[in-house]
Formats: C-alpha cells, structure tokens, sequence
C-alpha cells in the first residue's frame, strides 16, 4: 500500500467499482431479512448543502450497518421535484423551470456519489416526471370515486401581484412574500381530500409508533386534536338559520355574554350591508393574514353587527360581534364567548365593554378574582339556574342532556384536524386530473387519458400560473357527455408527490399501475431519517396516503415507517447555516480539499444525530487527521510483514488486557451504531482504541496477530461512517472483495473477563493513586495493595488509618485522620 493517505484517488476508483459492479442494487430475496432505510429526499435546489450531507451520511451509516448484518438492505434515492422555488428560478433566469430542475438533479446527483452514498440508483424517482405523477392523478381519480375528494369554496391568502394563493408563512406583515403587494383575504374554490374521516385512526395508530421520537408523536396528537364537547344552536333574530358553534366547555353556557362570528361569515357579510362601519371592518380583515398559531399574539378587534342571538337555555338575547380572532375553517367560523371563563374571550370584553359574569367558582373556600384576568379552571357552578352546584364535570353531562332533549344541541367528538387543501394556483405542479363540464359538473378525467402531461415549454411572467391562459391546455371534452369542457388548471401541493414516494422505490419501474407486489416484500421502511421540521406536515400526510393506499388494496399494514430519526440542524457561528446570514461551507470544497470520508467522519463524530451540530473548521481538519493516523498505523503494521495466526491461549497479562479493550470497544460501538445510534460515541471509541493500539508496544508473534486483530475490527467498525477508506485498509490487511460486504465483528466473551484490573486509590475521597489487582481480589488484599502504593504513602503517613471503603471493581478510598 502507499504510504500516504490520497482521499481523491481512493475515493473515485472505489465508488467507480461500486457503480460497475451494482453494489448497492437491491433485489428482492426472501430468503434475506430485508431492511428499508429511507432518508427524505431532497429538493433539487442545484447544490447539496450541509444539512443534506448529514441527513444522508446518517442513513448510509445505518443501511451499511445493517448490510453488515447480513440483512437485504434496500437504500433508494430520488427527487421532490415540484415547488415554487423553479418557478422563481425560472423568472429570475429565463429558463424554463423543468429544464433547471433536471440541471440540478444531474448535479446534485453527481454530488451524492461524490460522497459515496450506497444508494441503488436504479430506483431513482423525480415526481416531475410523468411516469410518476400519472400514478398519482389516477390514486385522486379513485378516491374522487370514493367520496374522498370534493370540492368547495375556501378563504385564502391571495397575492393580487403574483396571482396565486400563498401559505400563512409566506405572509409577512400582510404582504406577499416576493411581490411585496399587500395580500387579500379571498375565497376562491379549491380541492380538498377527507384527512378528517380517518382522524381518529391517525391519532389512535400513533400508539403503533413505539420506534419514533415522543416529542414527533405529541406533535401529531396536538394537530389532530381530539376534543370531546358539545355542538349548540343559537337562534338569530330575523334569521333563518341558527349559528352552530362547538364548546368543551358546556360547563360555562350560562356565562355567555356575546357570540363572535367571522369577518367572512355570511351573517357578518349580511349585516355589513346596512352598516359600514362593520364593511370596513371586514375589508381590513380580508387583507390580514390570520393563522391559529398566531391567536395568542393578535391584536384582538371587532365590532358589533347589530344582530342579536338568543341563549339555547336563558332565552336572553346577546350581541353578534364579528371579531378578527374568529377563523372562518375552524368549525362554523362562530364561537360562544364567555369572558369570565376564557383568557381571549376576557380581553375582548374588557375592550369592548361587554359584560363579564362569572358562573364557575372554585371548589374550595378560595375566592376567584376575575378583575385581572379569567378564572379558566373547572369548578362548581353557580348562577347558573337549574345547573347550580353542580360540578363542572357534573354539568358537563347536564347540560348536554338538557340541549339534547330540546334539539338545541348534540355531544360530538372534535378534532382540531382540517381536511386538507391540494389545491395550488400554481405552474410548477403536477396537473390535477378533473375536468369542469358545465352541464356534468366537475368530471374525472379516465384512466386511458393519463397522465395529463403539464406543458414544460413554456415562459413564466412571474404573475399567475401559464396554465391559466393556455387554451390547448384548458380546452378538452367532457369524458361522460361529450360536450366542450375544460381542463382543471390548479397544480396538486407538492406534499401531495412527497406522501406516497417511499412506496414507489419498491417498484419504481412498474409502468402498468401505482405499485405492485414488490410493496408487500419492501414495506414498512424500516428506518426513516429526515428533519424535525417534517413532523407534522409532511409525516401526517404520508400516514394518511398510507391508510388510503390500504383501503384500495395497494399496501398492506397500517403504518408507512416503524423507526423514524429527526436529525438536527448544522450551525455556524450559533445560528442556523443559510445563505442570507452568509455561515454556508460548501460541501463540494470539503469533498475536493479533505475527501468525502473526512467531511462524512466529521457530521457524525461532532453531535448526536437528533441535536443541532455545530460547525467547527478545527473539527473537520481533527477528523482529517484521524484517518491519516489509521492509514499510518496501518500501513506500519503491514509494513513490518505477514502475521501468525491469533493464540489466544497464549496471550500474557498485557496481551490480554488489551484484548479485552479491544473487545470492550467491539461490544460499545455495536451497541452505539446498533441500538443508540450515537455515532459520535461509536467514532470516540475507535479512537481511544487507536490510542491504546499506539501505546501497545508488542512485537512478538502474538502482539502481532493482536494488532492485526485490532486494526482489522477498527477498520470494520469504520466502514459504514468511512466507506472508502475503510476498504482500501481492509484490503491492505489481507483480505479481498468489498469491506461492506463483510460481517460486522463479533465480540468474544471470553476476552472481556479480566484476570487483573486497575482500581483508583482515593484518600479522603481525593485520587491519589491506581493500584492493579486480581479480578478476584478479596478487601483485605485490596486494603493491603492500596495502602502500599507508593503515592498514596505520601498522604497517609503519620496519620491514623480510620476506615477503608472499598468499591468492588471500581475504587478504594482511605479514610485518615
């Protein structure tokens, strides 16, 4: 072997040699326990950054790991194509967003090779391509069928420049994000699929998910939201129909004061007619961006419409206020409000001067003070008519019977959980497969007529989707009357493509449906990587398609991915790296200066994988210098000839004890890359072996074998985080074909058990000395050890020995005085 460490040379013939010879093809074998290893994929953003390189170094390590298990190890890769960002690209640069998207996925792809991934590149998806996307308009058009997929009116956030629908995030100080113009509030049509028909599966199968983080699974339990209560009727004067609002508090009916109702509110919209004070209102609403997330922080307003509603249980007539903290796809865009019993209710009356009346009292002696702030907790009852003392559990199930038997109310079940919005105004999407008939309505477009390809030449303005004015695109026939018709021109949510992507690895080049049997071998994923920022979003929806795919017969079990790791953000300078706050490292000038096993060895060895990592040039140079010394130790011992085979029968004491640290690091890291995934912990251990091996100064024929023992278990324990490397020493030890192929070393229990070990000598509880005794050493042969030790004798002579506490394997402390 050469005597010096060349990364460039190393790493590009290897991962050559990979490519040639399909090592990372997965193929199906049931013969093999299969393992599915997952990392999210990215967007083609047109170059890798850090967060990417430790995403996937984290998932490689895992999947090598598990090949060396002598598990079926499928690892793919593909692309979440579709997303505004192209589209943004494509005006900044006037090129079209499908011709940028696909430069940079040859890019980035070329990237991840670089890093030595062992992905089966064969599987490779992009879900801007038709033969993808097709699938996933043929899954809307069944689940349209079924009743899954409707249609309705919805209020958004309308950018009047850019021409399109934006998320409350890209909604900064009620503007738009890019365009700067002032956003709208607008109800415009939109499709939605049914997530809140299988909410309760979704929350009940979380109790499934024993192998995801606990913070993930309360995250979803919150967005899911479950609530028990009760869903009331309040009459309106000179109305038709009553307003429905949803409380778990039934408890605290008979403090109501006021009801609120939405800006967009159809009663409110009425009202504003003949008032307009209260138009003005609703116009200034219509451009404020109002999210639930934001409710504690609003500026809380209104203003009263004039109308009154009537009290299901009193009779009592209360004021209609239509107020901006009242969110119109939340229940029925009307709330009963009780100031004295709810924080927000509360500082609305005390604006407004509404009245406060005080129904819930604390169970004990104590007095409540609402003069400051609402007494939110349950309690007793009181002033509340045929409810008095009553607690509030108690009333709860009183009150609901008392609505029940008037039909002025129901017990329900509610779930904060909204059914979900798909819709997208947007070019750089994949085309949703309807087709609006006058006369039939909205019409699936049939399966013989997919996919519907979306236009890719074509000139984006930066106002408004091309799609919209593109009449080839638009006009078409209706597939049930044969009349004219038009195409549906809104794109699907790129969560759409990303919630169904992990089943199409397993058949990614099946071209006669969505998926084949190759699911039933592939799925669950086995182990899913990517972001804490996913927990809701992105993780909700693909359980949701999961459960949907299940129910047409396409997968089997009711859960996409049985472990899930969220790895955390890689930190420059104490804040997150981005471009605007200009703390990137480019992982390309890394790769080409220190070669991708030093960049790989150090995102793993500088932070657990769930923490935040930060960034540390001494701490990539460090890792660099690592591999530099394992190539040295190698080539040193490989240098001074062949070596004996290993007698372990023959071995001496020192011999011996350093055996035993060597198995002693085996059984860590196994347990560190296995179970714990600490892989820092794994690397530190590898190192301080390293050290030891360093400090062994043994050239006898077993010495010899021991090192060899010793570098070929380093060299093993390595490979996954340092792939390349680790082969090339792996093959100047002696041995041929892949190191990734190899099995995992194993830890031989009879070299952990020590015949003599190494104890601490405390006096007074301060270290002042080692001592080395037999394993088996009784307290008084201990005693006798320590007290003769030479720099213990400093501090215990003249002084009376008062007792000896010994820690059996550990310590002994000598208590004087």
């Amino acid at each position: 072997m050469e005597a010096s460490y060349n990364p460039r040379e190393i790493e590009a013939r290897i991962q050559q040699q990979w490519e040639q010879q399909g090592t990372f093809r997965a193929r199906e074998d049931d013969a093999r326990e299969k393992y599915y290893c997952l990392s999210m994929f990215p967007y083609p953003s047109g170059r890798l950054h850090m967060g990417h390189v430790r995403n996937y170094t984290i998932g490689d390590v895992i999947s090598r790991y598990q090949r060396m298990q002598g598990r079926n190890v499928l690892q793919p890769m593909g692309w979440d194509a579709f997303g505004l960002p192209a589209e943004n690209a494509a005006i900044k640069n006037q090129v079209p967003p499908a011709r940028w998207t696909y430069e940079n996925i040859d890019y980035m792809r070329g990237q991840l090779k670089r890093l030595g991934f062992g992905y089966d590149w064969q599987r490779e998806l992009a879900t801007c391509d038709p033969a993808y996307y097709r699938w996933e308009q043929w899954f809307f058009t069944r689940l349209f069928e079924k009743g899954l997929v409707y249609k309705k009116t919805a209020v958004v956030n309308w950018d009047p420049v850019d021409q399109t629908v934006l998320a409350n995030e890209q909604v900064i100080d009620g503007r738009g994000w890019r365009s700067g113009a002032q956003v709208e509030r607008r109800a415009i049509p939109q499709w939605f699929l049914r997530i809140t028909d299988y909410a309760q599966q979704l929350l009940d199968d979380l109790e499934q998910l024993d192998g995801w983080p606990e913070q993930v699974r309360t995250m979803q339990r919150n967005w899911i939201g479950r609530s028990e209560g009760v869903e009331l009727l309040f009459e309106v004067e000179g109305e038709a129909q009553p307003l429905t609002v949803f409380t778990t508090r039934p408890d605290t009916l008979m403090g109501v004061t006021y009801v609120g109702v939405a800006p967009e509110h159809p009663l409110a919209k009425k009202a504003a007619q003949s008032n307009p004070a209260l138009q003005v209102f609703i116009e200034e609403c219509a451009h404020t961006k109002v999210a639930e997330a934001d409710m504690a922080t609003l500026d809380k307003q209104g203003i009263d419409t004039g109308l009154k509603a009537v009290h299901p249980v009193t009779g009592e007539r209360v004021p209609v206020w239509s107020a901006n903290f009242v969110l119109m796809e939340y229940g029925a865009g009307a709330v009963m409000a009780v100031p004295a019993h709810d924080q927000r209710d509360y500082e609305f009356a005390r604006r407004y001067g509404l009245p406060i009346r005080q129904v819930i009292h604390p169970a004990g002696d104590e007095a409540a003070d609402i003069t400051q702030a609402a007494f939110t907790d349950k309690g007793i009852l009181k002033d509340s008519g045929p409810f008095d003392g009553l607690s509030s559990a108690q009333a709860f199930d009183a009150i609901a019977a008392y609505l029940e038997e008037r039909g002025r109310g129901r017990r329900t079940i509610n779930y904060r959980l909204r059914d979900w919005g798909v819709s997208r105004q947007r070019y750089w999407g994949c085309p949703i497969p309807m087709i609006n008939c006058p006369a039939c309505g909205p019409v699936p477009v049939p399966e013989d007529q997919l996919p519907v390809i979306l236009p890719t030449d074509v000139v984006l303005e930066g106002a408004g989707s091309p799609l919209k004015k593109d009449r080839a695109f638009i006009d078409t026939v209706c597939p049930k009357c044969g009349g004219a018709a038009e195409r549906e021109t809104d794109t699907f949510d790129t969560f759409f493509e990303s919630s169904w992507y992990y089943a199409r690895f397993a058949c990614s080049d099946h071209d006669k449906g969505m998926l084949d049997a190759r699911v039933r071998h592939w799925l669950p994923v086995d182990q899913y990587v990517g972001g804490i920022e996913h927990a809701v979003l992105h993780l909700l929806y693909a359980r949701f398609f999961h459960k949907l795919m299940r129910d047409l017969g396409l997968v089997e079990g009711d859960e996409p991915f049985t472990r899930l790791l969220t790895q955390g953000m890689v930190n420059k300078d104490g804040s997150k790296m981005s471009k605007s706050k200009g703390n990137t490292v480019d992982p390309q000038a890394l790769i080409d200066q220190y070669g991708a096993d030093t960049v790989r060895l150090f995102m793993m060895f500088a932070a657990p994988p769930e923490q935040s990592l930060e960034w540390s040039d001494s701490g990539v140079e460090g890792a660099s210098r690592f591999l530099n010394r394992l190539w040295k130790a190698v080539h040193a011992h490989v240098a001074a000839g062949a070596t004996a085979p290993l007698d372990t029968g023959s071995l001496n004491d020192e011999q011996k004890a350093f055996r035993c640290k060597l198995h002693e690091t085996i059984s860590k890291v196994s347990d560190d890359v296995g179970r714990r995934y600490t892989f820092n912990t794994a690397i530190a251990a590898n190192m301080e072996l390293l050290n030891e091996l360093g400090k062994f100064n043994d050239s006898s024929d077993s010495g010899r074998a021991l090192v060899q023992e010793a570098l070929e278990a380093a060299v093993l324990m390595l490979s996954p985080i340092v792939p390349h490397i680790a082969h090339e020493l792996w093959q100047a030890l002696g041995h041929s074909g892949m190191v990734g192929d190899c099995a995992w070393p194993t830890v031989d229990a009879t070299a952990l058990v020590r015949e003599r070990i190494e104890m601490i000598v405390q006096v007074n509880g301060k270290m002042r000395g080692k001592i080395t005794v037999a394993a088996d050493a009784g307290d008084d042969a201990i005693r006798e050890e320590a007290v003769a030790e030479s720099n213990v004798q400093r501090f215990i002579e003249d002084k009376a020995l008062r007792k000896v506490i010994v820690v059996p394997g550990r310590l002994v402390n000598l208590v004087v005085s």
